[in-house]
């Protein structure tokens, strides 16, 4: 019994326990197969975290991170008793991101209770509500779906969407705030800032304006920028898909004001100044025309004006013809309104006195083979009468007494040839030929105003001689505390002699008597320049200008006027410009406070046609 257990129990228990053994190099293999796999993720971590860090991180940033603009506000631009000119208003932009944007079928409309599911989930937008933010907006009907439908291909060729769209800029905070209150999905709103000129086509060629992201075009909005613009903020910030912001990640940086530009224009006299001039170059058919009005005592500018001139507020609307600055930027032949400096040169050489008498003959003077001519003849004049009677004659002759070189050296002292260095943009220097090629037929027209060009600008800034004690002073832009140092060009004495002759033009006999002011006295001198046409003087097209003082007796003012190409019947400076000079002076004096130095019966009748008649 107990050997058959034995055997029983040994038949169910094997002899010998085997024991499951892998071979050797199988562990190696698998070992090694482990370590090569953990060098590897070490080797990817240590790429990817170390030197791929940087690119990585930007491609995050590009993401999610985002850098705000913080829009600096542009500094207000003032007339010399701080009226605005130029202010900017805050205003709100419309922006979408079409990429996030899903457009629904025709028919098919977002459910009300709608919330995104996660960051990257669409937001629907149903057609009609597109077609709200397009009545909403006063967008083209299509314009908006347009937009939010189109794709460009990126590097690899795939169509994608844009991320941001501008969908209307420069809303007024109202309609942004009724925009905003529809709750459309994906439509967000953005603090602007929008130039805003009071003053308008008034002072449009001074000012100047920016373009819709604020950044100065013409005048003193781009010389200035700099100084306007200021320098603006930031915020980093991260946002999700949507838009939202979901942090700040570093410290805001507050953007820096622009500074105030003070001018020295005074809004009062520019609009005299631009009222006068538009009415004429209307009335009178011309092409086109400039005004300046400067300080005579220190060389500011306050007032410049051009017609035509365009509405700065209506960017979209502005001709660009209607631009140009004429009165720095346009060149001219300045007529006999250069027989005034004519004769200060002679005066100043000794080479005549008031009282010299001038033999004009016949109204005719050969030179060479060219004839100088006077359309009415006055005889044997003095230098007093010469002035007032414009004779062409009588101030060549005075010019042909002088050497060239001291009169090119004249022309270069009172600023011709050089651009005058207000800062204003686009001035022009205007050409005087260099002395050493001068024939003798130039020397004679240049003494009346052909074969040179100025700018009207220059002209003003001439007659600064007449106004003082023979100084003159930088033409400015700039309000000043004190006048800049002026240059001696004539003596005093020879800046009052000229200052009478230039009242004896507004006087009976002279050439512009409808320049004269009631209550004061005044001077100046009439222009009548033919033009250059296709290389040709032309019979018909004429530049008329009036450059003149006031009051004579103590001149505050320096007035500058040039009609270009009015009719016919209107061609001479003592019918188009003279009478613009009469009417700004006028208002500007009494705006002054400047007390009248003539009687209120000061006023005689208007010349003949015959006197206005300057030679041309």
């Amino acid at each position: 019994m107990i050997t058959a257990g034995k055997t029983a129990a040994s038949r169910r228990r094997p002899k010998y326990a085997v024991i499951p053994k892998l071979e050797r190099w199988r562990v190696w293999t698998v070992l090694g197969g482990l370590m090569v796999l953990f060098a590897a993720l070490i080797g990817r971590a240590l790429y990817l975290q170390v030197w791929n860090e940087g690119f990585l991180q930007d491609q995050g940033d590009a993401r999610y991170r985002r850098v705000l603009k913080l829009e600096a506000n542009r500094g207000m631009i003032t007339d010399r008793n701080g009226e605005p000119l130029a202010i900017s208003t805050p205003v709100q932009s419309i922006w979408m991101s079409p990429r996030s944007m899903l457009i629904l079928p025709a028919g098919q409309q977002r459910a009300e209770d709608w919330k995104p599911a996660n960051d990257d989930e669409l937001m629907p937008l149903s057609l009609d509500e597109v077609k709200k933010l397009e009545t909403h907006l006063q967008l083209k009907s299509g314009e908006l779906l347009t937009k939010l439908t189109a794709s460009r291909k990126n590097s690899q060729g795939k169509e994608i969407k844009s991320d941001f769209l501008w969908v209307k800029r420069h809303i007024s905070p109202a309609d942004a705030k009724k925009l905003m209150a529809m709750k459309i999905p994906g439509v967000y709103s953005q603090t602007e800032y929008r130039r805003y000129y009071p003053a308008g086509e008034v002072m449009a060629h001074i000012v100047g304006f920016t373009d819709i992201d604020g950044k100065g075009q013409e005048g003193f909005e781009l010389t200035r920028e700099k100084m306007l613009a200021g320098k603006p903020g930031s915020r980093t910030v991260i946002r999700d898909r949507r838009g939202y912001i979901v942090e700040d990640v570093s410290t805001i940086v507050p953007p820096q004001e622009g500074q105030t530009l003070q001018l020295s224009i005074d809004r009062r006299i520019q609009y005299l100044a631009y009222r006068e001039l538009k009415n004429m170059v209307d009335s009178s058919g011309a092409v086109g025309g400039a005004i300046v009005v400067l300080d005579a005592r220190t060389g500011e500018v306050l007032a410049l004006a051009n017609a035509p001139s365009y509405n700065p507020n209506s960017r979209a609307k502005i001709d660009p013809a209607h631009k140009r600055n004429r009165a720095l930027t346009d060149l001219y032949e300045p007529g006999s309104t250069m027989k005034a400096l004519t004769v200060a040169m002679a005066l100043n050489a000794d080479k005549v006195t008031p009282q010299t008498i001038i033999q004009t003959g016949g109204g005719t003077m050969a030179i060479g083979p060219n004839m100088v001519k006077d359309d009415h003849a006055v005889g044997a004049a003095t230098v007093e009468t010469i002035m007032q009677k414009s004779s062409n004659v009588g101030v060549a002759k005075m010019a042909l007494m002088m050497d060239r070189e001291s009169k090119w050296n004249f022309y270069k002292d009172v600023g011709f040839g050089e651009a005058p260095h207000t800062g204003f943009p686009g001035e022009a220097a205007g050409r005087i030929r260099p002395w050493k090629n001068w024939r003798p037929i130039e020397e004679a027209t240049m003494s009346f105003g052909y074969g040179m060009s100025v700018s009207l600008m220059q002209m003003a800034r001439s007659y600064q001689l007449f106004a003082g004690n023979g100084e003159i002073h930088p033409v400015t832009f700039t309000k000043l505390v004190a006048p800049a140092p002026g240059k001696q060009v004539v003596t005093a004495k020879t800046a009052e002699q000229v200052r009478k002759m230039l009242e004896m033009v507004t006087l009976p006999g002279g050439t512009a008597t409808r320049a004269q002011v009631v209550g004061y006295r005044v001077g100046g001198k009439t222009g009548t320049a033919k033009k250059l046409v296709d290389g040709k003087y032309s019979d018909t097209a004429r530049v008329g200008s009036f450059v003149g003082l006031a009051p004579i007796s103590n001149p505050r003012l320096i007035v500058a006027v040039m009609v270009d190409e009015p009719s016919f019947a209107m061609r001479y400076g003592g019918l188009v410009a003279a009478p613009i000079f009469s009417n700004v002076v006028a208002g500007s004096l009494r705006l002054l406070g400047v007390p009248p130095d003539a009687p209120t019966t000061n006023i005689f009748l208007p010349n003949t046609e015959a006197e206005v008649k300057e030679e041309t």
